[in-house]
């Protein structure tokens, strides 16, 4: 069962100036997530850290929490071998998502100087 959606629209742009304020990337990415980023140079890198933090975005909008909900660094997107992305939890996300019997689906783009992500949250287990 579906229980919840969220998109959201990001400038990579804005993204790749924020990249170079000290303190940034550990506030708001993982270190799985930071060490993916720190792999990509130029354009590639801006694009996914501005995937990745509208991911975020999107997934507190389908939580219903908004941006007090979770720390965004416990929100991670990581990469697939097949460059699919997905998400990986820790902290109070990772035992919301649990306790709410929840499994997160996204989809990532970017094109022209934004990225995308839409996220769909499935209830499982005793819900069904």
């Amino acid at each position: 069962m579906i229980a919840g959606i969220g998109t959201d629209l990001c400038a990579v742009e804005r993204i790749d100036r924020s990249l170079q304020h000290p303190g940034f990337a550990a506030r708001v990415f993982s270190d799985a997530e930071r060490a993916l980023l720190d792999g990509l140079q130029g354009k590639r890198r801006a694009e996914t850290a501005a995937a990745n933090f509208a991911a975020k975005e999107a997934f507190l909008k389908a939580a219903g929490t908004g941006l007090g909900g979770f720390a965004l660094a416990d929100i991670a997107v990581l990469r697939q071998n097949s460059g699919a992305p997905y998400f990986a939890f820790s902290g109070r996300a990772e035992q919301w998502a649990r306790q709410n019997h929840l499994t997160a689906h996204v989809s990532l783009t970017h094109e022209n100087g934004l990225a995308a992500a839409f996220v769909v949250l499935e209830r499982s287990g005793e819900y069904d």
